[in-house]
């Protein structure tokens, strides 16, 4: 009787944090997919449209880089479910309230407050499952979160494509609050339940900072991720701007891209979720695929005259390379001790995130001296070096035991 209300509670878990990811990523990606028509309803002139969208998209991105500081030690302070219903609380009201702005004065402060709300749903779902599984399958759930709740960027796409851009708002906002009506039955950690009263020092941000081992380990597992906003924030989000030098006579849509290009990630976090099941390893895993990310890096910048299909073809490429996300945020959360957990869970992933204004900015500078080709491809390969490079510092943390907290001094048990 106790195993099969265990396997329900487990069950019941895993379903709401995928389904929590899959609303989580429509409402990210969905902005990127009807800025335009958005913002051409609420007057903004077509001048103006590039310099605008950019100006909103830097504000949700600065509320996922403040929003995981913030989700992530209220997750090691109050608790994994606090962080995973309150996330999908902030950024569905964000969303339902954006769909009704009359005014582009309102644009920027709710992309903010559900940029916030948007960084706190993942490192709390994958914490909460790390936690609660066996160490020997608790790769499957991430998995499944994973593989799950990136199919919301295809979602988000048919919706942006098919309604009025306030229509797909309203309908991200809804889900979030229906998933709300889920969260009955699910169940604490119980690692976070056991440390809660105990007179440790939890979420504490501060800690991954005073020790150069714990630095160390937390910087590593942030750049090892870097490549997958390389590919999705350059070479797909702009690739029209690569269409010319490429030879690509046919228009190239950016949304249909970044579409096709989670449907891939999609199937690879599920295969390489399995395959680090499989072969008992996160770190060749994550090797494999970061391999696979530059191949098709370097076929794309090397390519001449393919087709628009050709494109979206590799964008599933792109997608399935890019797929050791799941990995790498389980690899994140099972590096570090119960009281830190959260906190690194969440930061992690909206780090990488917030890497594209570095992964940019860079990119941009090489635009000027070397051309955009050349740029991205200098550019791309300081990325996978870099975390080839990580990857070889990290420790191998499949079947690892989670049952510890970190000390002032280090790691304790």
């Amino acid at each position: 009787m106790k195993q099969a209300e265990s396997s329900r509670n487990i069950f019941l878990l895993v379903m709401v944090a995928a389904l929590g990811y899959f609303v989580d990523i429509y409402d990210l990606l969905l902005f990127l997919i009807v800025k335009n028509k958005s913002l051409m309803d609420l007057g903004v002139s077509a001048e103006q449209l590039t310099n605008t969208s950019l100006t909103l998209v830097n504000w949700q991105m600065a509320g996922l880089l403040i929003g995981g500081i913030i989700w992530g030690i209220l997750g090691d302070k109050k608790g994994r479910l606090y962080v995973l219903f309150g996330s999908i609380l902030m950024y569905s009201l964000a969303n339902l309230a954006n769909g009704a702005i009359q005014d582009i004065s309102w644009y920027a402060p709710l992309r903010f407050i559900a940029g916030v709300g948007l960084a706190g749903e993942l490192g709390a779902g994958i914490t909460l499952i790390s936690e609660t599984m066996s160490k020997e399958n608790r790769g499957y759930g991430s998995m499944v979160v994973a593989g799950v709740g990136l199919m919301g960027a295809v979602a988000a796409y048919f919706v942006g494509a098919s309604f009025d851009w306030r229509v797909a708002y309203y309908v991200g906002g809804g889900l979030g609050l229906l998933l709300l009506v889920l969260r009955i039955g699910v169940i604490e950690s119980g690692m976070f339940a056991k440390i809660k009263t105990h007179e440790v020092r939890k979420g504490d941000f501060l800690m991954l900072f005073t020790n150069k081992a714990r630095f160390k380990k937390y910087l590593f597992s942030i750049l090892i991720a870097v490549p997958v906003w390389f590919v999705v924030g350059i070479l797909v989000n702009i690739a029209s701007d690569f269409a010319k030098p490429l030879g690509i006579q046919e228009p190239i849509e950016s949304g249909k891209g970044i579409m096709f290009t989670y449907v891939g990630i999609a199937l690879g976090d599920f295969l390489t979720g399995f395959l680090s099941q499989v072969f008992k390893t996160r770190k060749k895993v994550v090797f494999a695929f970061l391999t696979f990310t530059y191949a098709g890096i370097l076929f794309f910048l090397l390519s001449d005259g393919l087709s628009a299909n050709a494109f979206y073809a590799l964008c599933v490429y792109f997608g399935l390379a890019t797929g050791y996300w799941v990995v790498f945020v389980t690899m994140a959360s099972e590096q570090f001790g119960t009281n830190l957990r959260a906190t690194v869970t969440t930061t992690v992933p909206n780090f990488v995130r917030g890497s594209l204004i570095l992964v940019s900015s860079l990119f941009t500078y090489f635009r000027a001296e070397l051309g955009i080709i050349n740029a991205a491809l200098l550019a791309g390969t300081l990325t996978v070096i870099i975390a080839y490079w990580a990857l070889w510092q990290l420790d191998e943390t499949y079947g690892k035991d989670l049952d510890y907290v970190e000390t002032s001094g280090g790691t304790g048990l």
